[in-house]
């Protein structure tokens, strides 16, 4: 189970206890059912709760409302068919979308192309990267016309090409300057030279990853907070892990700060780039802050 289980505040405290285990009750049936049509109504009356009390425990504990949940799992049913070759027509049934409209309709606002397009790998779709040194490795900055859709941190150039080949393995790939606007920006604000970076972006996300990063873009420069702050500052104080998944499905590193967020207990956590380069990161942005603060002060 996602977040439901996360954060539990003792066996004495009954209702939330009571909460959480009608929040999974609900869930488990969401994912039992997640390509059929389920109403509020029909899902409380599963789970013996009024569906007006269902909306709130569920979206407390989960950080979506169960019609959020519902869709976002339907989208993750599309996108794997759609993967495996389906046509739309296929994967628009199997994931249990009323008509193709509203599956294009769904698709085009999460992945930022029609179906077909994500389909074929980002077909027709025109990627400019660069790669960069920088202290933590090698920084691959992605971008297309709109702002930057991807950031690759890894040892050896072919190892962080290859990681966006596979993100957009059909798209057309042009290799750019490191001295290009974007990557040279990533550079600066890595080395501490330009903390604050606020780039254009190219993403696409379902309506809790968006909630997350956002939060995520306004922890200050040289803190950190915990999942479960973040999860609060959301309003969604049960959903810890379910934040640390948003965290690390972060398509643009750096740019939307993931690494700001550690454990509860101040420990670093996980990075999908490597816990020693998290470090780093959050030791420069410490000592760049303390330095902007005794200038300052």
């Amino acid at each position: 189970m996602s977040a439901v289980a996360n954060q539990r505040n003792g066996a004495g405290r009954t209702e939330g206890s009571a909460a959480e285990r009608l929040a999974r009750r609900a869930q488990a049936y969401l994912d039992e059912h997640s390509t059929s049509r389920i109403t509020l109504d029909a899902l409380a009356r599963k789970v013996g709760a009024s569906p007006s009390h269902l909306q709130r425990t569920f979206k407390r504990a989960v950080g979506l409302s169960p019609a959020e949940y519902a869709r976002m799992q339907r989208h993750q049913h599309f996108k794997s068919a759609m993967r495996n070759g389906k046509t739309v027509s296929e994967a628009t049934y199997e994931a249990g979308f009323g008509s193709s409209s509203r599956a294009y309709e769904n698709a085009t606002g999460a992945l930022g192309m029609t179906p077909a397009t994500y389909r074929k790998g980002g077909d027709g779709m025109e990627i400019q990267y660069a790669i960069t040194r920088s202290p933590v490795g090698l920084i691959l900055v992605a971008w297309t016309s709109r702002g930057l859709c991807s950031v690759k941190i890894g040892d050896s150039r072919d190892a962080v090409a290859e990681s966006l080949r596979s993100e957009f393995p059909n798209a057309g790939l042009k290799h750019a300057s490191e001295f290009s606007p974007f990557a040279a920006a990533m550079l600066e604000h890595v080395t501490g030279d330009r903390p604050e970076i606020d780039l254009p972006l190219d993403i696409r996300a379902t309506a809790f990853q968006l909630r997350v990063w956002r939060a995520l873009k306004q922890i200050p420069y040289g803190e950190t907070r915990s999942y479960s702050e973040v999860a609060e500052s959301i309003g969604a104080p049960r959903a810890a892990r379910a934040v640390a998944r948003a965290c690390a499905t972060n398509p643009v590193a750096l740019a939307i700060p993931c690494h700001r967020v550690v454990r509860n207990d101040g420990s670093l956590g996980g990075y999908g780039f490597g816990v020693e380069r998290k470090e780093v990161l959050l030791a420069t942005e410490k000592r760049t802050a303390g330095k902007r603060g005794r200038t300052t002060g």
